[in-house]
């Protein structure tokens, strides 16, 4: 509504070229009670004046000299957009009023005017331009609203479209939904139309109440707590969701007459993949990622409950705890990829070894374990242990490469052993460290002495921590000796280990402890600096240069820097590297054989010797071994051991001699512990040998004094002193061999006696024999058994049995197998045992050296 106030306080121009007028008018006009009044005598200012006030009335004199009434109207009009101009023309000419209103004004006076009826049309005109302002402004207002309101609701459109959460719109009143998203569509499987034609109950739970008593007036939304639940998808699936509610008011009515609408919003956002990501989560937390298998925590869980089960059946429940042996080398040689596979494989394996209600678990990298349950006893242990080894023997196929493995189990019971789950599996450890120890591919059973062991062995690991912290480790040296000048031609340096209130410990009681914890890198670097700071000491004393071999760990040689060690120690202590033999097995050269190869090669640069320890034990590939800059091969005493009696370890050292010297090697025999095996080795060809026989490992004093005085061995058995023929006689009755020493002592030849076939076996490796007499029966070997080694040993001799049991077949056997020459009975004729024997040499010379042999007959 347009008020009095409204009106008088309107803005009105007066134009008129003539002042007497536009001071009437203004008069007239400030009686009335107007109070905005601006006047103008010059039209042409009147569309700028407009400009400024924007005027509720223009009161224009048509006939001015400078402008025209209709002229300034022409100028008005662009300014009022809307066509309507609040011009009120005065006007003496009764023709030209029309033609006024034709122009765009409103009304018009005419003069003379009365005032009467000026203030009347005044006021009539300033009502009606009021109203249309306050109308158009509405308008404007209500277009700007509903742009407004459009825009938001496209925004709010756009935002639950673009969304991919799904968004419900409830009528709360209808209970039927007003909108949904694309979220909601793609979530639920259905087109936009059909989900607005399902009811709201159909597809979500039931939504919370409604807070009435506390809603507000103005729009707002009041948000419920977020559930998960799962809706049902238009293929009948079911789809995890968490479901958010939200009560929207809406604003009430234009004017603000009745309350506002009420809206329930579902918000639901799809949580599959977080579903899946806590079973994955959950699934790693409690199972082995390569395996598949139940982990370590697992595992626990799972003997936890069957013990908690046995204790309320009275059950026995069998715990076994599987180490592959030797695995970290197959893992070093094949890489870890290749060892990930052959862990897969032995898992598909293990599991078919059990039953279904039996757990499998992974403990460790090579560790698992098993639970077996419901009254197992010993003996099923013993078979699935069984079943666990057969399984390990079919090769494994790793990518074309094939791998055996063998297992060590150890087996701890309940309720025999222990009752809870963590004791179980330590003593099942315990089993499994004494089935190592015993030699691996083996099981064993707890027992108490076990335990005992373990405890040893944990005060042995911390006393030799302490040990490598205070120094307690010292070294001794074995002589090597050189078999063409019998002279000392170098020392090993051995570790010992004083220990306090125990005195030296054996070396077999700590270096595997040393190996097992990885202390051997520290150790084997404190090895190289002791026997440099040793080298060093004797040249600088009477002693004078000395080669000395240090043993290098296949863990030192891989983990550790030894070049670095090497070249540090050498400069400390001013050292020769060719003075320096390192000694590296056949397992640590070729766990990375490359790697070897740039290793050996930087030493090789240096001037440091290097040789392969215990070689024949391991599985060195001989085309690497061409490659490798080695300088000496050493033969193990394993075969060493029974070279003089053993036909097969004979063998394998003679063909390491022959290997090793036509690669330009040098051979040194280890564990030599008699004359016989000495001169069996040197004999053949052998360089240097070292052990008990000449000298057991001494310390740095003592070894020095023993090269100050020139300890060496004694001079080997001449060839050419040796006599033309010697006769080897073994048997085991006195009175036999005396008798057959009378009887062959005329004839002129050295004649040897034994009492055992051992004795006979030193007697060959000490002297060139040609022929033997021997004994059938005997105690510890029959005479063909002896004979049948003598033969692979010595090939060259004439071997005769001479015994008053016939044993036909064994005899005959052995004859076709030319392991006997002849075959002679108790007692004997002493001319034709005489003449049989001397026809003995003739055969062994017409055979050996014929030329001799028709000398003599001559």
């Amino acid at each position: 509504m347009i008020s009095q106030a409204d009106i008088y306080a309107a803005k009105i121009l007066i134009v008129d070229d003539h002042e007497v007028n536009v001071r009437l008018l203004e008069h007239l006009l400030g009686s009335g009670g107007y109070t905005a009044i601006t006047s103008t005598l010059d039209a042409r200012t009147v569309v700028g004046l407009h400009q400024r006030h924007q005027f509720d009335l223009i009161i224009l004199d048509l006939v001015m000299p400078a402008m025209s009434g209709y002229a300034v109207m022409d100028a008005l009009r662009p300014l009022e957009l809307e066509g309507y101009l609040p011009v009120l023309v005065i006007a003496a000419d009764p023709e030209a009023k029309l033609a006024a209103l034709e122009a765009g004004a409103r009304d018009f006076i005419s003069k003379p005017f009365d005032a009467l009826e000026v203030l009347t049309r005044i006021r009539n005109m300033l009502e009606v331009r009021l109203l249309h302002r306050a109308a158009h402004h509405y308008n404007t207002l209500l277009e700007r609203t509903v742009g407004q309101r459009t825009a938001e609701l496209q925004r709010f459109r756009g935002a639950m479209d673009a969304t991919s959460d799904a968004i419900f719109l409830v009528d709360v009143l209808c209970m039927t939904l007003v909108d949904v998203n694309d979220g909601a569509c793609r979530l639920l499987g259905y087109a936009r139309g059909e989900l607005l034609a399902l009811a709201p109950g159909t597809l979500l739970p039931s939504p919370p109440s409604a807070p009435l008593t506390a809603l507000p007036d103005g729009p707002v939304q009041l948000a419920m707590e977020v559930t998960e639940c799962e809706l049902l998808r238009r293929d009948l699936s079911l789809v995890p969701v968490e479901l958010g509610w939200h009560w929207y008011v809406q604003a009430p009515v234009a004017g603000g007459q009745g309350p506002g609408g009420l809206l329930l919003i579902a918000v639901a956002r799809d949580i599959s993949e977080r579903r899946q990501a806590q079973e994955r989560l959950k699934h790693l937390a409690h199972y082995d990622g390569l395996t598949g298998l139940p982990n370590r925590s697992l595992f626990y869980q799972a003997l936890a409950q069957a013990v908690e089960l046995a204790q309320e059946k009275r059950w026995r429940i069998v715990v076994l705890c599987i180490g592959l042996d030797r695995f970290k080398s197959i893992n070093d040689t094949l890489g870890a990829a290749l060892g990930d596979e052959l862990l897969r494989q032995f898992s598909n394996r293990l599991v078919q070894c059990v039953r279904l209600r039996d757990t499998v678990g992974r403990l460790g990298n090579d560790e698992f374990a098993l639970i077996l349950s419901m009254s197992r006893n010993q003996q099923d242990a013993v078979a699935v242990a069984n079943q666990v080894r057969v399984a390990l023997r079919a090769p494994f196929d790793l990518r074309g490469h094939a791998a055996t493995l063998t297992a060590s189990i150890g087996i701890a019971m309940y309720p025999d052993d222990a009752t809870d789950p963590e004791t179980l599996i330590k003593y099942a450890n315990t089993a499994m460290d004494g089935a190592k120890q015993a030699g691996r591919d083996g099981y064993r059973f707890f027992t108490a002495g076990m335990n005992v062991q373990v405890l040893v062995r944990l005060d042995l690991e911390l006393a030799l921590r302490h040990a490598i912290e205070h120094e307690q480790f010292i070294l001794y040296y074995q002589p090597k000796v050189d078999l063409r000048t019998g002279g000392i031609s170098g020392v090993e340096a051995l570790l010992r280990w004083r220990r306090p209130g125990y005195g030296l410990v054996a070396p077999a009681e700590f270096v595997p402890v040393l190996e097992d914890t990885g202390l051997i890198v520290r150790v084997g670097a404190w090895v190289i600096q002791a026997a440099c700071r040793q080298i060093a000491e004797w040249r600088d004393s009477e002693v004078g240069p000395v080669h000395v071999a240090v043993n290098v760990s296949s863990r030192q040689f891989a983990e550790g820097d030894l070049e670095g060690e090497v070249t540090c120690a050498l400069a400390q202590y001013g050292v020769a590297p060719e003075l320096l033999e390192l000694e590296l097995t056949e397992t640590a050269l070729m766990s990375n054989a490359e790697h070897t190869i740039v290793v050996l090669g930087k030493l090789k640069k240096i001037g440091v010797k290097v040789a392969i320890d215990d070689f024949g034990t391991g599985y060195s590939s001989l085309a690497y071994l061409q490659r490798f800059p080695i300088d000496k091969l050493k033969i193990d005493i394993a075969f060493v051991r029974n070279i003089t009696s053993n036909p097969n370890d004979a063998a394998i050292a003679l063909a390491i001699v022959s290997m090793a010297h036509s690669l330009k090697l040098r051979v040194v025999a280890e564990g030599v512990e008699s004359r016989p095996q000495l001169e069996y080795l040197r004999r053949n060809r052998c360089d240097e040998i070292q052990g008990l026989y000449f000298s057991r490992a001494l310390p740095a004093l003592e070894l020095g004094q023993m090269i100050v005085v020139g300890a060496g061995l004694p001079p080997g058995l001449d060839p050419a002193a040796q006599p033309a023929q010697t006769l080897l006689i073994v048997d085991d009755d006195v009175n036999v061999l005396s008798s057959l020493h009378r009887l062959l002592r005329p004839e002129g030849y050295q004649i040897l006696t034994a009492s055992t076939p051992g004795e006979g076996f030193e007697m060959l490796a000490l002297h060139r024999v040609h022929v033997i007499v021997c004994e059938q029966r005997m105690p510890s070997m029959s005479g063909t058994e002896f004979l049948s080694k003598v033969k692979e040993l010595y090939p060259e001799t004439i071997r005769i049995i001479l015994s008053s049991y016939t044993g036909f077949e064994a005899v005959l056997d052995s004859i076709n197998r030319g392991a006997i020459y002849r075959f002679y009975t108790k007692p004997w004729d002493d001319t034709e045992l005489r003449d049989n024997i001397r026809l003995a040499f003739q055969h062994y010379w017409m055979v050996n050296q014929p030329g001799l042999a028709r000398a003599a007959l001559r």
